[in-house]
């Protein structure tokens, strides 16, 4: 039962959809009242009863975890497309000038006070996450992910953001919280596909399976070959291919 369980938990991070803030709120709600059920089982409560609702509370606590990242990628797309709509706003005000109209406020010095504050937010960006990268050089892997995570809530369309979770991922991996890496190094696949990242994230995911035991073998196996299939031409594709047959 245990197994059944926790190969449907980590089945999960495969399935995409959408899901709401009231579905996120609910499995909270699912979770809290497990747990107070638990609670209330007293030693007269069957062993069998118990062992089974400390599965299913481990259960939704890591599809409660699943659902937060969710949310998180909507946040992230949300921020995405308000980058756009800004850059196609700015590019029409750009337009504009060309053509001889005159914006209200224009007429400084093009990129001298604008072209100042971008920059001093690109390296006031690049300082924060060289400074949370730094716990994870350090071996802080606690306060690792907690600066990552600040970072990635402050900066989402950073071009560091891609290599921000990746880090973030193996500090849970470091941590020897595996389910709770399996999820991350997923979701770095998930939101940046393309991302230099994603191979060594879907690999280092197998990694985190098989470190869970036999049992997980067939779901490590199904990493490795996602990145023989999806990135055959990274250096991971060689060492998956090794596991593979280890397997």
């Amino acid at each position: 039962m245990n197994r059944g369980y926790a190969a449907l938990v980590l089945a999960l991070p495969l399935v995409t959809g959408c899901v709401t803030v009231a579905d996120f709120r609910k499995v909270q709600r699912d979770v809290i009242d497990l747990k107070r059920n638990a609670a209330k089982g007293g030693s007269g409560e069957p062993r069998e009863r118990i062992a089974d609702l400390a599965v299913r509370i481990d259960a939704l606590e890591q599809e409660n975890e699943l659902l937060n990242g969710r949310l998180e990628v909507a946040e992230h797309r949300a921020s995405e497309a308000l980058r756009e709509a800004r850059a196609a706003r700015q590019e029409g005000a750009t337009g504009a000038v060309d053509s001889g109209a005159v914006a209200p406020g224009e007429g400084a010095e093009p990129g001298s006070e604008g072209a100042g504050d971008e920059n001093a937010m690109l390296s006031e960006e690049l300082a924060s996450y060289k400074a949370a990268r730094s716990l994870w050089s350090s071996s802080d892997w606690e306060a690792c992910v907690d600066r990552l995570g600040e970072f990635l809530q402050t900066y989402p369309s950073s071009v560091y953001a891609d290599d921000a979770a990746y880090w973030r991922a193996d500090c849970y991996f470091q941590q020897g919280d595996y389910k709770k890496a399996i999820l991350r190094f997923d979701d770095v696949v998930a939101r940046y596909p393309n991302g230099n990242k994603a191979a060594d994230a879907l690999y280092r995911e197998g990694e985190a399976l098989l470190r869970l035991g036999p049992a997980y073998n067939t779901a490590a196996r199904k990493a490795f070959e996602r990145v023989l299939s999806e990135y055959p031409d990274s250096d991971r594709a060689v060492e998956a291919k090794q596991q593979i047959e280890l397997l």
